[in-house]
């Protein structure tokens, strides 16, 4: 694939994040209030069969061309990157996102549905579905992990490189084991509290703002959001956190483009994401705004991945 042309993404590779003014840079200021609710002219609904259930999936572009597979974290669900979507498919990739399992439409997916069942969501039914939904596309793929999919991410590179042709991690936690103990407000809590409590916390912190402050379309979405999800999957994910694994010399070791992606008032501290960008040997890019770049830097992210992809598919 050729590399795309300064005037369409106006980027230099070294320049990722919010550092200029351009034109991703003018159409993200320009956003508004979004109706979260309306999917992208030409995209696609599906459901995925994983080990986990059926995962609900949407997808823009040519099954055929390259894949770009965007996990969202938890909480979260595919219409996180709908911003994206258009600018990648656009550039000539097959971009792919669904729901984890528990959350928003796919929130019939869980340990039950496993051989054999489970009791609870842990680290190997993310990793295990998300292998599944990748070997759905054209492998290799460019894949972007958000908050805590990029910890599903890394253990799916360790697992299975080979179906990598790119690595991104937006807002990804920046330190293993008590992944939590960073974030301002509840951090000083998380040690202690249980998955319970911890989830609590975390769905009282994003439905009133005080975790993430969000426009008034965002926070309806939200809301609407959480009529779905299961508690238990959020309840399982805090735990899940607050035993991250520390990855940081396998993918120091790897040898494809790796890319930390991270707002400038995220809620880990950005002296952390620099750190763990370069304990990982990758780029980092700051954006504008919160925990969110999908949202907030739509236009100015797909445009440093789509720097980072030509560089990566260019013929050796």
């Amino acid at each position: 694939m050729l590399e795309p042309e300064p005037r369409d993404y106006g980027i230099d590779p070294e320049e990722f994040g919010s550092a200029r003014v351009d034109a991703a840079a003018l159409l993200d200021a320009e956003l508004g209030d979004v109706d979260w609710s309306i999917l992208p002219p030409g995209s696609v609904r599906s459901g995925i069969t994983v080990p986990s259930g059926t995962l609900a999936g949407l997808s823009l572009g040519n099954p055929e061309d390259p894949a770009v597979v965007l996990v969202p974290g938890a909480t979260g669900s595919k219409e996180d990157f709908s911003l994206m979507m258009p600018d990648l498919a656009g550039a000539g990739y097959f971009v792919l996102s669904y729901d984890l399992a528990g959350q928003y439409e796919s929130a019939g997916a869980g340990p039950e549905n496993l051989v054999p069942p489970r009791k609870h969501y842990d680290y190997g039914l993310f990793v295990d579905d998300f292998l599944a939904v990748l070997q759905t596309t054209a492998t290799p793929a460019h894949v972007v992990g958000y908050s805590f999919a990029g910890i599903v991410a890394q253990l799916a590179y360790a697992r299975r490189p080979e179906l990598f042709r790119s690595l991104t991690l937006l807002s990804c936690p920046p330190e293993p084991g008590a992944s939590f103990r960073g974030v301002s407000r509840i951090g000083r809590f998380s040690t202690w509290v249980n998955g319970r409590i911890g989830a609590a916390l975390l769905i009282w912190g994003i439905r009133s703002g005080r975790v993430v402050n969000v426009p008034p379309g965002r926070r309806r979405f939200v809301s609407y959001r959480f009529r779905f999800t299961r508690r238990a999957s959020v309840r399982d994910i805090y735990t899940l956190m607050q035993n991250a694994p520390d990855l940081r010399q396998t993918l120091a070791a790897a040898s494809l483009p790796k890319f930390v992606a991270v707002g400038e008032h995220d809620l880990w501290p950005l002296r952390l994401h620099r750190l763990f960008a370069q304990a990982i040997q990758a780029r980092i890019g700051v954006y504008r705004g919160g925990h969110s770049p999908c949202e907030t830097s739509p236009h100015e992210f797909s445009r440093d991945l789509l720097a980072l992809y030509a560089k990566a598919d260019r013929p050796s």
